[in-house]
């Protein structure tokens, strides 16, 4: 599986979302390497960005356990943190669940909860804000793309979604996401195979997210006893790049709270779930 890194420290796997792949997440690296302790790792998942799905790729449960084998191959027996976009916060739950207390931390940012898309609590689409200047000066596609998920549409935010956003939907394998997407619910709901989990857990939503909405998230949130959740206004599924102040923010204060615990003689430190 293909990735990159950079820092050096603990470990924490970020995860992005489907059609897309580690470009999309990178714009919050500024905020991780700031604190200078923390080895930051942006996956791509199979069949998207530079990494390959071979014929096994057929289900959500097969890039969730390539993933795994990522964690088990180059992490060894390290704890981590983990922060999952969208499809990728589905799979970051499912590492809590695998590897329990050696996971420090869960950041999920307008992750996937319900995965039958036809069950999940959604609000109407909205554009707060349209620029259709904008959009005619951009070529057809890239403007299609992007007024699909644009919620405040400018060209500071169209900028941010070309150079994160873009590139992955331009490069991910069709086919194999197409497997992917046929068999897309997990075998068993992460949640569903643990009791608790104590570490710090970070969820921020977009109260304009027409792809996974925010209300199952908020109803998600109380399955976990060390959760905060932030609900971002004019936001939609890409959060992060409507609202990258408040979500660099949040994720700071996610961080800090995660240095706090694995101090020496820290209360709590690497608590197992």
């Amino acid at each position: 599986m293909h990735f990159v890194e950079f820092g050096s420290g603990t470990p924490i796997l970020m995860i992005h979302g489907l059609c897309v792949d580690h470009r999309l997440l990178l714009g919050l690296d500024p905020v991780l390497a700031a604190r200078g302790t923390w080895r930051r790792i942006y996956l791509d998942l199979p069949g998207m960005g530079r990494s390959v799905a071979g014929p096994q790729i057929r289900s959500s449960d097969a890039v969730a356990e390539a993933v795994v084998d990522f964690v088990r191959e180059n992490l060894g027996g390290q704890h981590f943190a983990v922060l999952g976009n969208s499809f990728g916060g589905m799979l970051a739950r499912h590492l809590v669940a695998e590897f329990g207390h050696r996971v420090m931390g869960l950041g999920l940012l307008c992750p996937v909860v319900v995965a039958e898309k036809s069950r999940r609590t959604l609000p109407p689409r909205r554009i707060l804000h349209a620029d259709p200047h904008l959009l005619a000066s951009l070529d057809p596609a890239d403007a299609t793309d992007y007024a699909e998920l644009a919620v405040i549409q400018s060209r500071g935010n169209w900028e941010r979604f070309r150079d994160c956003a873009l590139p992955g939907l331009r490069a991910f394998d069709r086919r194999a996401v197409g497997r992917i997407a046929g068999n897309y619910p997990l075998a068993v709901e992460p949640e569903d195979r643990v009791s608790s989990f104590g570490g710090p857990v970070l969820l921020i939503a977009g109260r304009q997210d027409h792809v996974v909405g925010f209300e199952d998230q908020l109803a998600l949130a109380g399955r976990y006893g060390n959760c905060t959740v932030s609900v971002l206004e004019e936001a939609g599924h890409n959060a992060h790049l409507d609202q990258p102040g408040q979500t660099g923010a949040l994720l700071d204060g996610w961080l800090a709270d995660m240095e706090d615990i694995r101090r020496p003689g820290a209360a709590g430190a690497h608590r197992a779930p």
